[in-house]
């Protein structure tokens, strides 16, 4: 390699340099936060960025002993794989019929379910309160496994219909001309080379139904129903009093889950995409 191509090389990653700060930037405060001594935590003249006077654990051992935080972690693990399971299946058959089927106001149902996706949570959760009382599902996770597809369906569909397009028409065709049904065809063939896609719409799924906030305090009240999302914030914040440091542990081990699903599937996404491509 030439002295150019070395100096253009590292020109073009010092370019990225502030936007990886940018980017960890919320991360690192939030550790740093979860570290730091209480006395150091609310004095004015210390140093927010460092720490100075030593770090300590004593705000994870708080938040693991003192609440019910691994219940509420393990409330948000169930109700997220379910409803990204179930989503990701409805979503699937969905998006195949309307990227494939040709039938009356096909391309208006496309829009439909995008401009469906679109509906703000907060206009939705009170015609959906109803409904969980309706099905008796009140105060309880479940009552997350039923109205939580209302939002995962729709953006999961509308990400997989362009997938789905993508996928030439042909290798199906051929499929069905040795005999299979469009079902097979979906399942052996289209599937299978929709694998990246797939991958794509159940992160962002896993990862819509984690963060989810408004329908989780609006179904769910007791401690042992609740999830982290909610827990951490109702358990944490008493009235005017925020427990700065047990909130930014919480935060910080909530989001361990969604940062090692992205990396475990990073490389996962890439080679399944390249061979998508290839075949």
């Amino acid at each position: 390699m030439t002295r150019r191509k070395l100096t253009r090389r590292i020109a073009m990653h010092l370019l990225l340099v502030p936007f990886l700060v940018f980017a960890l930037f919320p991360f690192y405060h939030m550790v740093l936060t979860s570290l730091k001594q209480n006395k150091e935590l609310y004095d004015r003249t210390a140093v927010p960025l460092l720490i100075r006077q030593g770090p300590t654990l004593e705000h994870y051992t708080k938040l693991l002993w003192d609440t019910a935080f691994l219940t509420w972690t393990k409330n948000s693990l169930l109700v997220t794989m379910i409803s990204t399971f179930v989503s990701l299946i409805i979503a699937t058959v969905a998006a195949y019929a309307l990227a494939r089927l040709q039938f009356f106001g096909v391309a208006s149902l496309g829009t439909a379910i995008f401009v469906t996706y679109l509906v703000p949570t907060s206009l939705l959760f009170l015609p959906l309160a109803q409904v969980v009382n309706w099905l008796g599902l009140g105060d309880s996770k479940w009552a997350l496994v039923v109205t939580y597809p209302t939002f995962l369906v729709p953006f999961c569909t509308w990400l997989l219909m362009g997938y789905f397009r993508t996928v030439p028409k042909e290798v199906e065709e051929c499929a069905m001309v040795d005999g299979a049904t469009r079902i097979q065809a979906l399942w052996r063939i289209v599937l299978p080379i929709a694998v990246p896609g797939l991958v794509c719409a159940a992160l962002f799924a896993f990862t819509l139904s984690w963060n989810e906030f408004i329908y989780a305090l609006t179904f769910t009240s007791s401690s042992e129903q609740i999830t982290a999302s909610v827990g951490v914030t109702s358990e944490l914040i008493r009235g005017d009093i925020y427990y700065w440091g047990s909130l930014m542990a919480g935060a910080v081990l909530a989001s361990v889950p969604i940062v090692v699903l992205y990396v475990f599937f990073l490389d996962y996404y890439v080679s399944g995409l390249t061979a998508g491509a290839i075949k």
